[in-house]
């Protein structure tokens, strides 16, 4: 039966013969403790102002790393021209209308076996275990797409749940807009009882609210927007 020692010199591990075994894991464990500790600070965070203003808005919900794989995808897809003009209506019923909505979409998905989207999807698993974990929420499953608005488009105010279908519980806008400005224009426009709030879509800004209470719209941008969009679903 062999016996391991550790060379505390070099932290490698032997067997009695002096060969090497493999490496002690306890780095990648404290890594892994380390990240799990970090994204539910950024989940507390992201909730907790959800709750104190019914728009919850992150600044590192997703990293600087995923966030640019994920842009490189959709400026991918818009050169091959794989996008589509997004439309109105419901499940059933489509309609296409620039005076209303000028934006084009690509739906993401695990069958694209793409990497960056598996990580983004690894991501929002855990986000949507950590809703149903402390905030009961409910949530069974999601849907997102890419999201790009040429030049000059816009999207006037809409509520994101359909009418005949409750199954959108809550809207999350993921930001891939690296360098923005204010003369860029293309804010995410909040109607509040009373007021509006305008958010800026710079690169990782992350925003959240519930589907069927926060009627939106998104302002004329003055050059290409991009981001995330999705719902995250019930039954």
């Amino acid at each position: 039966m062999l016996h391991n020692r550790i060379n505390l010199i070099g932290r490698e591990w032997f067997d009695m013969q002096g060969i090497p075994l493999i490496k002690p894991t306890f780095t990648k464990m404290q890594d892994r403790a380390l990240r799990c500790t970090q994204l539910e600070q950024t989940f507390s965070d992201f909730v907790d102002s959800y709750l104190d203003t019914h728009v919850g808005i992150s600044e590192n919900f997703l990293s600087t790393a995923l966030s640019g794989h994920l842009k490189d995808n959709l400026v991918c897809l818009f050169e091959n021209k794989l996008l589509l003009a997004a439309g109105t209506g419901n499940e059933t019923l489509v309609a296409h209308n620039k005076l209303v909505r000028g934006d084009s979409i690509y739906w993401l998905g695990r069958e694209h076996n793409d990497p960056h989207e598996n990580s983004f999807f690894d991501l929002m698993d855990e986000f949507v275990e950590y809703l149903n974990r402390t905030c009961y929420t409910g949530i069974t499953g999601y849907e997102f797409h890419y999201n790009l608005y040429e030049e000059g488009a816009f999207y006037k105010k809409h509520i994101d749940q359909f009418q005949q279908n409750g199954t959108r519980a809550y809207s999350m806008i993921m930001y891939l807009n690296a360098d923005w400005v204010l003369a860029d224009g293309g804010e995410l426009c909040i109607h509040h009882a009373g007021r509006e709030q305008l958010i800026a879509p710079t690169n990782g800004k992350s925003v959240f609210f519930k589907s069927s209470e926060m009627a939106h719209q998104v302002m004329q941008t003055n050059k290409a927007r991009m981001s995330i969009t999705g719902w995250l679903k019930v039954n």
